[in-house]
């Protein structure tokens, strides 16, 4: 697909196309930098230091938050004209279209997408086919899951990860990581919110910006199969060996519920720190984890600036009787 990019006379206040992951979005000029010259009014600091060296503009993406402005090189700014339309609706199709894809051609197997296939599916055989998808995944990753746990420390270092974890969200998980593995503490369950009820949260959040019904399919497909992921792979990869005999005794004590209807945010930030590894196991092409991957930093974005509503401040202690129990495990 050919665009017709901007050059370096866009102007303040110009209606523009910009890319906000793989998509394109309607937006605004706030401002514009050059390199080597004044830019009065501008707070170079704010600008990410890869974006310095060459034209840059402040982008207001319409009907979001002025908390989602950024600065942003030329390359990712368009102009608005009807090729460049034209760009966006098959830029959205093509992204719904992997994500709906369930065939890896040639070779007989399904793809083990995030597709949601509970919200967003009225087939039940599908419901059960992605499940065990899920299933099979998790069982998959459990010789992983058991190595780490020989080392606490070496499950950790997996924030060297290619999603991008906000920075206080990194030190939320180092925090978790120590109450937990040094301090013998535990998250204090069940949470509320839940993990389902914090996806619901962030789906109101953004349907705030007046989504497509392309867009509406793929945010919803992405959820429900996060949710789905989470269910799967908790008590295979995400729990650290001190919190197995926690989630046996919460499990038993609420029958018929999922761990999304139990754990909260804690947990599921563990999940984005094991995705990429997961993501290795299925057939996932580059365009559809390249839309995963924009929606799951969103969302991790999302979860730190409501870091204080949705993540427990204190860890409760354990008892010496659990302590027992769980080091035997």
């Amino acid at each position: 697909m050919a665009a017709n990019g901007p050059s370096e006379g866009f102007s303040v206040n110009a209606r523009c196309l910009a890319f906000h992951g793989p998509l394109l979005y309607e937006s605004k000029i706030l401002k514009t930098y050059f390199p080597n010259e004044k830019n009065a009014g501008i707070d170079i600091e704010q600008i990410p230091e890869e974006n310095r060296a060459a034209v840059a503009y402040l982008i207001h993406y319409k009907g979001w938050k002025s908390s989602w402005d950024e600065w942003l090189p030329q390359e990712r700014v368009l102009r608005w004209t009807e090729e460049n339309l034209r760009m966006q609706r098959e830029l959205k199709n093509e992204a719904l279209q992997q994500l709906r894809n369930k065939k890896v051609g040639g070779s007989g197997q399904r793809e083990l997408t995030p597709t949601a296939s509970t919200a967003v599916t009225s087939s039940s055989q599908k419901r059960k086919e992605s499940a065990k998808e899920l299933t099979d995944l998790a069982k998959a990753t459990k010789k992983t899951r058991r190595e780490a746990d020989e080392k606490d420390e070496e499950y950790f270092s997996h924030l060297d990860v290619n999603i991008v974890v906000p920075d206080t969200l990194k030190a939320q998980l180092a925090d978790d990581w120590e109450n937990i593995t040094k301090n013998s503490q535990l998250v204090k369950l069940p949470r509320s919110p839940n993990i389902q009820e914090i996806l619901l949260e962030f789906r109101t959040f953004y349907m705030k910006r007046r989504l497509g019904n392309a867009e509406t399919e793929i945010l919803d497909e992405i959820l429900a199969g996060l949710q789905l992921y989470f269910d799967k792979s908790l008590g295979s990869i995400l729990l650290y060996r001190f919190e197995r005999q926690q989630y046996l005794e919460v499990t038993r004590g609420n029958p018929g519920k999922v761990p999304s209807e139990i754990y909260g945010a804690e947990h599921l930030v563990r999940l984005f720190v094991s995705l990429p590894g997961l993501l290795s196991h299925t057939h996932m092409d580059q365009q559809s984890i390249n839309v995963l991957k924009a929606h799951v930093e969103e969302l991790l974005r999302f979860l730190a600036k409501n870091q204080k509503t949705y993540f427990v401040e204190s860890y409760i202690n354990s008892t010496p009787a659990y302590e027992a129990i769980s080091r035997g495990l």
